[in-house]
């Protein structure tokens, strides 16, 4: 039994889309998996279900709201990915899901409201919350104080120098102290402060790996950047993928970049 899928990637962010509006098609981690397998599947980042909010189970708000169903890699369940969900956008796009430019999304973090033209799509992903507290996070010989922020998901988020940065091995998770900080694992930005309102980072995605890119990541580290400096206008983050805006309003952080639609096939399940 096979499944129609398309592929599309927001700064190399990659993610395996399945379109399935009446809910008809579960997914479950090993078939996330098999998807993602980038040998033996199609390969991404991590794997989204289109589907109507009416038609998802879990979803308790407007029924009409089209809901992002979205699953790491590894097969586990997260509540938000920024760039996902900027890809996401583009396909209801593509595909005429969809006849306005700007409307709102349902996800597992809430609803939230995007906007998209030609050239870029932004969401709006409410607050990002930094914390109080620090933690040591640890990667390789590198030990370092991080700041736990909250963008819908959770992040620990370090700020290195740009040889630390270079070296950095993220082929391995890094860890953390205290552990029970983060009970359902973390993803855990290394930034480099580039000059006043930009910034360079790496990041390993918990359920992924290391990723050339990560929304909620790159908004994390500009919600840090702006606690640890004061600075208050607009942050744009470099990542490996490529580059990424963020803005502050009164309704939280507005995550802006390219989110493309690069292929569509068939993938016949082994």
């Amino acid at each position: 039994m096979g499944i129609t899928f398309h592929k599309g990637h927001g700064t190399r962010n990659d993610f395996v889309i399945i379109e399935d509006p009446e809910g008809m098609r579960e997914l479950t981690p090993d078939v996330v998996r098999a998807l993602a397998d980038r040998r033996s599947g199609i390969g991404g980042d991590g794997v989204i279900r289109v589907v109507r909010g009416g038609a998802f189970d879990q979803w308790h708000g407007d029924p009409e709201l089209w809901f992002m169903d979205y699953w790491n890699a590894d097969g586990s369940v997260a509540e938000m990915c920024g760039n996902g969900l900027r890809v996401f956008v583009r396909y209801l796009l593509q595909q005429q899901l969809v006849d306005q430019l700007e409307f709102d999304v349902a996800t597992r973090a809430g609803v939230k409201h995007v906007r998209a033209d030609a050239h870029a799509v932004s969401v709006w992903l409410g607050p990002a919350t930094v914390a109080d507290d620090v933690v040591r996070v640890r990667s390789g010989a590198l030990e370092v104080e991080a700041r736990p922020v909250n963008v819908g998901n959770p992040h620990a988020v370090a700020f290195v120098d740009a040889a630390q940065l270079r070296e950095l091995d993220l082929g391995v998770a890094p860890t953390w102290e205290p552990a029970e900080r983060f009970p359902e694992d973390v993803n855990v930005e290394f930034v480099v402060v580039e000059g006043p309102g930009e910034l360079r980072l790496r990041v390993h995605e918990r359920g992924v790996g290391e990723t050339e890119s990560c929304g909620t990541g790159v908004v994390a580290a500009a919600a840090a950047y702006r606690r640890a400096s004061g600075f208050e206008g607009p942050v744009r983050v470099e990542v490996p993928g490529g580059s990424l805006g963020v803005d502050f309003t009164d309704a939280g952080a507005v995550l802006t970049g390219p989110a493309v639609i690069v292929a569509h096939g068939h993938f016949t399940q082994p």
